[in-house]
């Protein structure tokens, strides 16, 4: 048996006190303990290379878009099984190879980067563009591991690699009808795992928001989110963000030209904005999450615009609940923004930084220029300072606040096609490149 960190949490209330109060050891999903991006971690690195702040690094099966989790003294990502395809002789591009079929769950150690076991969660990997069937990110309570493919098996795992149930979203509810592969991260709140299927380029089917027991992994409710959107405009590859209100906890999902509040007791709609898709235009997909915090979400679309709702609304709340607005056109498409209740941080594809004030919209600094684009990772703000990493696998190091500061840029002797958003917990940086996860730091 893997010694555990913390003990096992009977009730998830008593979990997500904990988890408040250890944030600087755990990242236990996707954009962090509070889904916001932002970690209370000190003592983090600012300057690193191959030989330099790097406590180790590990090679991985192949490469992918999920981002790295960390609980305690483990780590855990998601990957396809090593291709059988030799790039080098297929007269393919490198990437255009999705890995192999095997679609694995994988635990490192992060003591020293000891591949601890790999379990595999489904099969059918299949290539998207960026993505690939791994690319949603798992989750943990410390307890279980959660992970979501985008051939559609929804899987729990223990902390030892040991599957407890399985369910294939598309075997009970239909095909995924997206233009691309399947990417949104499933979600964790109070015993319950929540995932969203918004799709319609290649299906009639409506898009939807599940509900499933983690720990039995029966269905608790489902309902369908309706949208009139065109073509591929209904498809998002985001993750929902969870906010409380009051003394209500919404479940945000965006896409389809709109963002939406739900009740995570029964997934009905509580608010909704519209205004994402202003032109009705018929590529407006939607790759970046939106960002929950402090009574404010902000909701993204394809670069713009992207609007600040206030989250306490009824009904539908465009004309009352939009705080403001941003349409500019150096918007976040695919990188999610990060914000700390005070001020707002995205960047675009192409390497341009802004900060906003986070109630008003109002410009701070930028638009500025990082390293050359495209970017694809998602920025991360802690111990005073931000974190902008592209697909070449380097990181703009800026001081956060209301003054734009270089500190330091740093690259890793990488391969094109880092998509990973870091991880960050006890001093220490996990950043995924295509080949290997680096763990940056003492």
């Amino acid at each position: 048996m893997l010694k555990r960190v913390c003990r096992p949490a009977v009730n998830f209330i008593a979990f997500a006190v904990c988890l408040n109060a250890l944030a600087e050891e755990h990242w236990p999903t996707w954009r962090g303990p509070n889904g916001n991006g932002v970690s209370n971690a000190k003592g983090l690195p600012e300057t690193w290379s191959e030989t330099e702040n790097i406590a180790w690094k590990t090679p991985l099966p192949s490469w992918s878009g999920s981002s790295p989790i960390v609980w305690g003294d483990k780590v855990f990502l998601m990957s396809p099984s090593k291709s059988n395809v030799d790039p080098a002789t297929s007269g393919r591009a490198k990437y255009a190879d999705p890995g192999g079929d095997s679609l694995l769950l994988i635990c490192i150690a992060a003591k020293d980067g000891k591949v601890l076991w790999e379990c595999e969660v489904a099969k059918g990997n299949a290539l998207g563009r960026k993505g690939n069937a791994t690319s949603p990110s798992p989750v943990t309570d410390g307890n279980h591991v959660w992970a979501m493919t985008g051939s559609g098996v929804l899987a729990a795992v223990t902390m030892d690699g040991k599957v407890v149930w399985t369910k294939n979203i598309q075997d009970e509810y239909g095909k995924f009808g997206l233009n691309f592969v399947y990417g949104s991260s499933p979600v964790l709140h109070d015993g319950k795992i929540f995932i969203q299927v918004l799709h319609g380029f290649k299906t009639d089917d409506p898009s939807y928001l599940a509900a499933f027991d983690a720990l039995k992994g029966d269905l608790l409710w489902r309902v369908e989110r309706p949208t009139d959107s065109l073509s591929e405009t209904p498809d998002a590859y985001n993750t929902p963000a969870l906010l409380k209100v009051g003394d209500q906890m919404q479940l945000i999902v965006c896409g389809g030209g709109f963002v939406s509040g739900h009740d995570v007791k029964d997934g009905k709609e509580i608010w909704r904005s519209f205004g994402l898709d202003p032109d009705r235009n018929e590529y407006f997909r939607t790759i970046s999450s939106a960002v929950a915090v402090d009574g404010m979400v902000y909701a993204p679309t394809r670069q713009k615009p992207l609007l600040a709702v206030r989250a306490d609304g009824k009904g539908d709340v465009s004309a009352t609940h939009v705080a403001w607005k941003w349409d500019e056109p150096y918007g976040t498409d695919v990188p999610t923004a990060v914000c700390d209740g005070k001020f707002f941080y995205m960047v675009d594809d192409k390497g341009v930084a802004t900060c906003t004030d986070a109630k008003t919209g109002k410009v701070i600094w930028g638009p500025e220029h990082t390293q050359k684009g495209p970017y694809s990772a998602s920025p991360v703000l802690a111990d005073g300072k931000l974190y902008f990493t592209n697909e070449a696998g380097v990181t703009t190091v800026l001081s956060a606040g209301k003054e734009f500061k270089v500190i330091a840029t740093n690259a890793l002797d990488g391969e094109e096609h880092t998509l990973s958003s870091f991880a960050v917990t006890d001093g220490r940086l996990y950043l995924r490149t295509p080949g290997f996860l680096y763990c940056i730091g003492k």
